[in-house]
C-alpha cells in the first residue's frame, strides 16, 4: 500500500490537496443539502469523486456506500483548483470521502486519515475490515444540526446600498448648524475640521432621490453625539448629534425608509470611546479610582500623553487607543460592564427605531466572545437582522454564523482597482485573488458581503481611475454581477471627485451643474439590471475566460445564462456570434468592444 502511494505521490500533489469538515469546506447550505469542496494542485487532478453512506448503515457488519457523485471542477487561483459537490442525506448525517484520478489514469484515496491507496475493485459497495474505506476513514458530518447552519438574511442578497456621510449629504435645516458652519460647496476640498451642515432632515428631504435611484438600502455613517464631524468619536451612543436632528426625526427617517421600501444600517463605534465622554472624563478625573477605570486598557497611570502637532497621532500614550489617536481610548470589551453598556446600545436601537442592520467599525480589534453575545441580543429581538464587519483582509474567524453575515469587502475591492483601474496586477491574478477570497468563505456568506468601490475611508473611484468614466462604468458594472450585497458611496451617482480623507468627504453636488446625468442614468440603469436577474447574479455558477486583457465570464442558473465580456485593453475586441442578446453595454457595436468597453448578454438556453 505504501509502495502505490509513492508512486500516486510522483505525479499528484498531494501537499495540494485538501479539506476540513464543518467550514467553508463543507457546510449546510438549506437544511437538507450539504455544499463540499475539495481543493487540489492546478492543472493536477483530472477527475475527483465523492463517495458518501450513512455511518450507521451497516448490514451484516460491513458499512455500505452509496455510488459516487462526480465534483464539479469550479475556480481556480494560480496556484489550485476547486472541486464542488451537493450531497444529500436522509438520516442528516454523513460520511464521506474522495477518490482523486490524474491524467495518467491512477487514482488515490482521500478521507480523515489522509491518503490510501484505491482496491482494484473500487466500484464495490461493499468492503471488508482490510480494505480502505472502512467506515473510520471518512470525514464526517455527525449530524446536520440547523441550528448551526449560517443562516443569511434573504433581503441583503436584494439590497443595492447608498452610503451616506451625514455631515455632507444635505442641509435641511440651518437651525442646527455648528458655530462656523461652511457654505454648501461641492467643490471645496474639506479640512478635516470643517462643517457643512449636513443633517437628518437633509436625507428625509432627499429620499425620493434614492428611490429614483434604485436603492433601497441606507448605510450611515455615526450619527451620534460626538465633536467632530465624522462622529467616530462617540460622546454619548444613546443621543443623536443635536448638529444632525432629533431622536423624533430619526424615526421620522427610518419610518419614512421603511414606506418607501428602504432598509437602515447605522454604523456602532465599540472598539473605542471618544475622549469627550463621560466615563473617560471620570477617568482623568479620579485616575485609578474612577469606577471605570476597567472599562479601557490604562497601562500606566495616570492615563497622559504628550500633545503634538498632530491632533490625530500621540506615540507615548499611557492607554491604548484606536490606532495613535489619543482621543480615541480603547474599550475593555472583556470587562462585563462595558459589554453590558454595548450591548444595550445595540438592542436599544432596534426596539426603539427599528433600525435593520449594524455596520460595526474596526470589528476585528473586539474579542469574539463580545460580538457572540452581540449576535445572539440582536437576532434574538429580529432574527433577519444584518451585521456587517468592517474587515479589510480575510475574515473567516468572524464569519461562521454567530457573529457577522459579512465584512466589508475591501478585499474585494483591492483586486478590482488594482487591475482595471490601476493596472497592477494582470487579468489573470485579479480573477485568481477574486476566486480565493470566494473559496474563503460558504456561499452564503459570499452573498452577504459588502462589496464596495469607495467609501468615507478610500478615494472616490473616479479619482482613482484619473477621471475616465469608461473605466469607473467597467468597475461598476463588474462588481454589480458579483455575489454580495453592491453599495454606492454619496454623489458617486453624479461622478464626484476626491482623493483620500478628507477630500473623500465632500458635500453632495445638488445643484444641477454640478452633476454628471449621463453617470446618473447609467447607474439607474445598472441597479435595474441586477434587479431584473438577481436570482442569477447571486446564485448562479461562475466561470471564467480570460485571454490577455479580455475578461469574460458566465453566470448559469437553470436555463438561463448571463454573460458579460470586458475589454480593459487599449486595442478592440471582435467577440465570437452567439453571445446572447445584449442586456446593458458600453463602448460595444457590431459584436465589438472598444477598449474600456463591456457587454453584458442574456443566453437562453
Amino acid at each position: 500500500m505504501k509502495t502505490i502511494t509513492c508512486l500516486v505521490e510522483e505525479v499528484m500533489n498531494l501537499a495540494a490537496i485538501y479539506h476540513r469538515p464543518e467550514s467553508e469546506y463543507a457546510y449546510l447550505y438549506n437544511a437538507t443539502d450539504l455544499h463540499i469542496r475539495l481543493r487540489t494542485g492546478l492543472n493536477d487532478i483530472e477527475k475527483v469523486s465523492v463517495i458518501s453512506g450513512d455511518p450507521y448503515d451497516t448490514p451484516g457488519g460491513i458499512w455500505h456506500q452509496e455510488a459516487a457523485v462526480e465534483m464539479v471542477a469550479s475556480l481556480k487561483t494560480d496556484t489550485h483548483q476547486y472541486w464542488q459537490a451537493t450531497l444529500h442525506a436522509p438520516y442528516n448525517r454523513l460520511n464521506y470521502g474522495f477518490i482523486l484520478t490524474d491524467d495518467a489514469g491512477q487514482s488515490i484515496f482521500y478521507g480523515d486519515q489522509g491518503f490510501e491507496a484505491v482496491p482494484e475493485d473500487s466500484t464495490s459497495t461493499h468492503d471488508s475490515e482490510t480494505n480502505l474505506m472502512g467506515s473510520n476513514a471518512y470525514f464526517k458530518m455527525p449530524y446536520f444540526q440547523e441550528i448551526d447552519r449560517f443562516k443569511a438574511p434573504e433581503w441583503v442578497k436584494e439590497t443595492i446600498w447608498y452610503q451616506i456621510f451625514p455631515e455632507r449629504f444635505a442641509n435641511g435645516d440651518q437651525t442646527n448648524d455648528n458655530e462656523g458652519t461652511l457654505p454648501w460647496q461641492p467643490d471645496d476640498h474639506p479640512s478635516r475640521d470643517a462643517f457643512y451642515g449636513g443633517d437628518l432632515r437633509g436625507i428625509i428631504d432627499h429620499l425620493d432621490h434614492l428611490v429614483a435611484l434604485g436603492v433601497n438600502g441606507i448605510y450611515l455613517n455615526p450619527i451620534f453625539e460626538a465633536p467632530s464631524n465624522h462622529k467616530y468619536d462617540t460622546q454619548n451612543y444613546f443621543e443623536i448629534d443635536p448638529h444632525f436632528g432629533s431622536k423624533l426625526e430619526f424615526k421620522e427617517l427610518v419610518d419614512t425608509a421603511h414606506e418607501k421600501g428602504i432598509k437602515i444600517m447605522l454604523d456602532a463605534v465599540f472598539n473605542h470611546i471618544g475622549d469627550e465622554s463621560p466615563q473617560w472624563q471620570d477617568v482623568l478625573v479620579n485616575g485609578q479610582a474612577s469606577q471605570y477605570a476597567d472599562w479601557f486598557h490604562v497601562k500606566k497611570w495616570p492615563a497622559t500623553y504628550t500633545p503634538t502637532d498632530n491632533f490625530e497621532e500621540a506615540r507615548d500614550a499611557t492607554y491604548e487607543t484606536f490606532a495613535f489617536t489619543p482621543h480615541m481610548p480603547k474599550l475593555n470589551t472583556a470587562n462585563p460592564e462595558v459589554q453590558t453598556y454595548l450591548l444595550e446600545i445595540g438592542t436599544y436601537w432596534i426596539r426603539e427605531f427599528g433600525i435593520d442592520a449594524w455596520r460595526i467599525d474596526v470589528a476585528n480589534e473586539v474579542d469574539h466572545h463580545f460580538w457572540k453575545r452581540f449576535y445572539k441580543a440582536v437576532t434574538a429581538l429580529n432574527p433577519d437582522f444584518y451585521i456587517l464587519g468592517e474587515i479589510w483582509t480575510s475574515a473567516q474567524a468572524w464569519l461562521n454564523g454567530d457573529e457577522f453575515n459579512g465584512v466589508m469587502n475591501y478585499a474585494f475591492t483591492g483586486s478590482m482597482i488594482d487591475y482595471f483601474a490601476r493596472r497592477k496586477i494582470t487579468a489573470e491574478k485579479m480573477v485568481s485573488n477574486l476566486n480565493t477570497q470566494l473559496m474563503l468563505n460558504r456561499d452564503q456568506t459570499n452573498q452577504m458581503m459588502f462589496n464596495l468601490l469607495d467609501s468615507h475611508d478610500a478615494p472616490r473611484i473616479l479619482s482613482i481611475a484619473k477621471g475616465n468614466k469608461a473605466i469607473v462604468k467597467q468597475l461598476y458594472t463588474f462588481m454589480f454581477l458579483q455575489a454580495g450585497t453592491p453599495d454606492i458611496y454619496y454623489g458617486s451617482e453624479y461622478g464626484m471627485t476626491g482623493e483620500q480623507d478628507p477630500d473623500n468627504r465632500k458635500p453632495m453636488a445638488w445643484e444641477p451643474d454640478k452633476q454628471d446625468q449621463d453617470m446618473y442614468h447609467f447607474m439607474q440603469d445598472l441597479i435595474q439590471l441586477r434587479k431584473d436577474h438577481l436570482q442569477v447574479i447571486v446564485g448562479g455558477d461562475l466561470r471564467w475566460d480570460v485571454t490577455g486583457d479580455i475578461i469574460c465570464f458566465t453566470r448559469n442558473l437553470g436555463n438561463t445564462t448571463i454573460f458579460a465580456c470586458f475589454n480593459a485593453s487599449a486595442e478592440s475586441y471582435q467577440l465570437d456570434k452567439g453571445v446572447g442578446d445584449s442586456l446593458f453595454h458600453n463602448g460595444y457595436q457590431d459584436e465589438t468592444l472598444q477598449p474600456n468597453g463591456f457587454l453584458v448578454s442574456l443566453i437562453d438556453k
